[in-house]
């Protein structure tokens, strides 16, 4: 059974739906007590990072996390949760997990593109809002099996993930920078983008998720 982390910002609603859709026993919950019973725990988010945080800790989830995550218990984190796992977001110079070390940055409204070189974007919508594509650059990953190279994921963001140690991304994304758009690391699994809102793709990486837990 996956415990899906109600902290009040996220999809809850869309990601218990996407895992029922696939015969995935889940539930909803804020209680620390009931969310240590499941086999596996997601935390979504849509949301700010300094809310993010302050309810986290208001419930002693936080300490959930850190507890499950040590004792080898299956995590994904979506889009703020994803952003979470890290030291520090710029946005609201908030202080996060720090499962990860690295930081959380807002993207450039004025950049060059990373491949070419050329000025692609004088003027970079922010936030990204929209199907982006998935470039794998680790084809033992767990979590995207079964996912084809250049796939299309859906996108809701203003900020993105760098993180220290390059060997946990997974796969990346341009949007004006490549930034990690998927990261794993043992039992913890995180994605910048929606799995939940992601078609077929996203539902086979809940599906692989699943099966991690199992």
């Amino acid at each position: 059974m996956i415990g899906i982390i109600d902290y009040k910002l996220g999809n809850l609603t869309s990601v218990k739906n996407a895992l029922d859709k696939l015969g995935v026993t889940n539930f909803i919950s804020d209680d620390p007590l009931k969310l240590k019973k499941s086999k596996g725990l997601i935390l979504p988010g849509v949301g700010a990072a300094g809310t993010g945080m302050k309810n986290l800790k208001a419930k002693k989830l936080d300490r959930l996390i850190f507890e499950d995550i040590a004792s080898g218990k299956p995590f994904l984190g979506t889009c703020l949760g994803m952003q979470l796992l890290f030291e520090f977001s710029e946005e609201d110079k908030t202080e996060c997990l720090g499962i990860f070390k690295g930081t959380v940055k807002k993207f450039p409204s004025i950049v060059s593109s990373p491949r070419t070189r050329e000025s692609i974007n004088n003027n970079l919508k922010i936030p990204q809002i929209g199907w982006n594509q998935f470039e794998i650059t680790n084809n033992e990953s767990r979590i995207m099996g079964n996912i084809e190279d250049e796939s299309y994921f859906y996108f809701v963001n203003s900020y993105y993930c760098e993180p220290i140690d390059k060997s946990i991304i997974t796969g990346v994304t341009e949007y004006g920078i490549i930034f990690a758009s998927v990261i794993e690391r043992d039992n913890v699994f995180a994605t910048q983008f929606h799995s939940e809102k992601s078609g077929d793709d996203g539902l086979q990486i809940l599906k692989n998720f699943a099966e991690v837990c199992q």
